[in-house]
């Protein structure tokens, strides 16, 4: 590898190797370093971010740069009350790294962690004075009665009960509501409020929604003008967004009516004894014998298969151009049963074969 190199005469930045080098610091990190250790004075006043925006480092990777330089000791960041009570953030930035110790002493020495005193406030306050005492009687001698009240407070009983143990389902609830203030700030909660919207978000759980898909409903879609109370838009959203119940439970109600209604009439009503079809005797040929008939029937099932089986075999022995009558009489001579269908066809068959040779 060739290496060419020209000292800056001016417009440089001083960077140390263990900087360049350092093996924690992304390039992203080592970037934003070198730039912020060259700003003029007159820039320095603008936050971390706005020097990555400038760099084009935004998103995730200023986030991991910008956490890369806290965690080894080149950012620090200190919250302090400003004037009226405003909350500022410092931010400390070092081209070595620097404990927590060491950044306390530079803000220190900076004076940018000193409050202003009463007297150097506009408007000024005055300076502190002496405390008064005296003048007021003890508690038991004080004449009259007390006219300040205390604070409300719930009673024991009613913080008990708002904070009873919960069903599996209803845990699995409470954490999809606290868990939406990860989703959006504006939908946080306390746990108390969440108790509250519990019976509505269980419904949704027992009509098939899973706690991903109630999360989305709840936390997508948000007003443009945003959310004043995070109780009262979950609340409305919960009721009206709430799906239709299954099916099964629909008909539930009617089913427990029906069953009501036959269990009443079962005890009011005799058993009524289960119908029998009456003995008929048999109209068919052969043997007399009797069967159950079924709406008015005259023939047993048995005859009524062997006259359709002899109509078919008459049909079969008109197309073969065969008597009947003849090969009856032949099956008599032979001592079989004329009346069978089975005897009448075989000999139909059998003379069917004769003629056609």
């Amino acid at each position: 590898m060739l290496w060419h190199a020209i000292a800056p005469v001016r417009r440089y930045t001083k960077a140390s190797h263990d900087v360049v080098r350092h093996p924690r610091l992304c390039s992203d990190a080592k970037i934003l370093l070198l730039y912020v250790q060259g700003l003029p004075d007159d820039q320095t006043h603008l936050a971390l971010s706005e020097h990555g925006r400038k760099l084009g480092i935004k998103g995730r990777a200023f986030q991991r740069a910008k956490e890369q330089l806290v965690v080894n000791g080149f950012v620090h960041e200190r919250r302090v009350s400003g004037a009226r009570g405003l909350w500022t953030t410092l931010q400390l930035f070092a081209n070595v790294p620097l404990s927590d110790d060491d950044a306390l002493a530079v803000w220190r020495e900076a004076a940018a962690c000193v409050e202003a005193s009463p007297s150097v406030q506009f408007p000024t306050v005055g300076d502190p004075g002496a405390r008064m005492v005296g003048g007021q009687l003890p508690v038991d001698e004080e004449p009259g009665k007390n006219s300040s009240r205390p604070p409300t407070e719930p009673p024991r009983e009613a913080v008990a009960v708002g904070l009873v143990e919960l069903s599996p389902q209803e845990v699995e609830a409470e954490r999809v509501l606290l868990s939406l203030r990860h989703s959006d700030r504006q939908l946080r909660l306390g746990v108390r409020e969440a108790r509250e919207l519990v019976g509505l978000a269980v419904e949704w759980l027992r009509r098939g929604v899973s706690g991903g898909e109630l999360r989305r409903v709840l936390s997508s879609g948000l007003p443009a003008k945003g959310v004043r109370s995070a109780v009262g838009f979950l609340r409305h959203r919960l009721e009206m967004k709430m799906p239709e119940a299954p099916v099964s439970e629909q008909r539930a109600p009617a089913r427990e009516a029906v069953e009501a209604v036959e269990e009443a009439t079962s005890h009011d009503a005799p058993a009524v004894p289960p119908y029998v079809p009456p003995l008929v005797t048999c109209e068919g040929p052969g043997n007399e014998h009797v069967f159950r008939a079924m709406d008015g029937q005259t023939v047993c099932p048995e005859c009524q298969q062997a006259a359709a089986w002899a109509r078919w075999a008459e049909r079969r022995a008109a197309d073969l151009g065969i008597d009947l009558a003849e090969d009856a009489a032949k099956a008599v001579e032979a001592g079989r049963d004329p009346d069978g269908w089975r005897s009448r066809l075989a000999a139909a068959a059998a003379a069917g074969g004769v003629a056609q040779q």
